[in-house]
């Protein structure tokens, strides 16, 4: 009975979660959706968006995010690589999606009442597929990254970039076709947690940024190292009542941590990691100035996550010396959604784990 998710006014607690997904999972087993079925989903921030994240995953499948706002030629290669069956969607964004040979569900027209309340028999093991994200495409045509159940684990049990606890109040500010949305559904949802959802329009108007986090109490919150230059630039008021803050995706800046740190005493965290990694590969966590330097470094591994610089035979460099950077781990995706000779390259056999079939990302930085 404790409060799962909140929107605006309104609110879903634990139990209520529970049935409307368990609903709409029965709805979507009926449609054939099973162990690594791949739904595709569009949907504005809301309520109805989590219970539908979790129903996905309830039936056994794995969602695709779709942003709307992008081209419809390039939803509609994503659709072609991504393969789903089924699409979630609203009357309001179904005009701009690709929806040929897909079935679609269209949230408020399908009937859920009749549907069971309990939870279906369970289907997807720890290697199915959770998830499906799009890379952003900057080097070309965008990439679907496969990422299994067990990879969402290891990024939220057993860390210690940041205190997970049913006390903590998280805040989905990223868009769920953004892999930072990983941490901030499941960070909370699997531990308990209250989850805040942040209006559909863009964050970047830091005063109704300031008055979610205000209004709702938000503890742990986690915003691009972008984002984070504009809010303590601009409105670090905006902070009181965090009580830890997570950052990366680009480079970090150390004076506005520095000023973080100093001025309102929360503990910072920048972390690094590729979409190929499940989020976060590495996490530095800063509680006072004196960690700070010149430069935020990227810190160590995070739980169940081992990070090697390698020269060009793919042995470890010495220390000081420049290599590349290997990610292996739990973390590390199956690979990219049918492109097998791409997976080949760049998810490559670990040489030091001794884990059968291990692999290594190797990442290009």
């Amino acid at each position: 009975d404790k409060t799962a998710v909140e929107f605006a006014d309104a609110k879903l607690t634990y139990r209520e979660l529970d049935a409307r997904a368990n609903q709409l999972a029965w709805h979507l087993r009926g449609l054939g959706v099973s162990t690594d079925s791949r739904v595709a989903l569009a949907m504005e921030r809301s309520l109805e968006l989590i219970v539908s994240l979790v129903a996905i995953l309830k039936a056994g499948g794995a969602y695709v995010p779709l942003d709307s706002s992008y081209p419809r030629e390039r939803l509609a290669a994503m659709v072609e690589d991504a393969r789903p069956a089924v699409l979630i969607t609203t009357r309001e964004l179904l005009e701009k999606l690709p929806t040929e040979g897909l079935s679609t569900v269209v949230l408020g027209e399908v009937p859920l009442e009749g549907q069971p309340t309990h939870v279906l028999p369970l289907s997807a093991l720890p290697g199915s597929l959770a998830y499906i994200d799009f890379t952003s495409g900057s080097t070309g045509r965008p990439k679907g990254v496969g990422t299994p159940h067990s990879a969402v684990l290891r990024t939220v049990f057993g860390v210690d970039y940041a205190h997970l606890g049913p006390e903590e109040t998280f805040l989905l500010i990223a868009p769920v076709s953004f892999d930072a949305s990983t941490l901030e559904l499941w960070g909370p949802l699997l531990h308990g947690a209250r989850l805040v959802v942040f209006p559909p329009h863009s964050p970047s108007d830091l005063k109704e940024l300031e008055s979610v986090l205000t209004k709702h109490g938000v503890t742990t919150l986690h915003l691009t190292s972008g984002l984070f230059t504009q809010v303590v630039d601009h409105n670090p008021a905006a902070l009181r009542g965090v009580k830890q803050l997570l950052t990366g995706g680009d480079v970090v800046s150390a004076p506005h941590v520095r000023r973080v740190l100093e001025g309102m005493f929360i503990p910072v965290t920048a972390c690094y990691g590729p979409t190929e990694s499940t989020l976060f590969a590495s996490c530095f966590r800063m509680t006072s100035a004196k960690q700070l330097g010149t430069a935020v470094p990227i810190g160590r591994p995070i739980g169940n996550t081992q990070v090697y610089v390698l020269d060009a035979s793919g042995q470890p460099v010495p220390s000081g010396v420049t290599g590349e950077l290997f990610i292996g781990g739990d973390g590390v995706a199956r690979g990219y959604v049918e492109q097998p000779a791409l997976t080949a390259e760049r998810f490559v056999p670990d040489a030091f784990s001794g884990a059968l079939g291990a692999r290594l990302y190797r990442t290009g930085d």
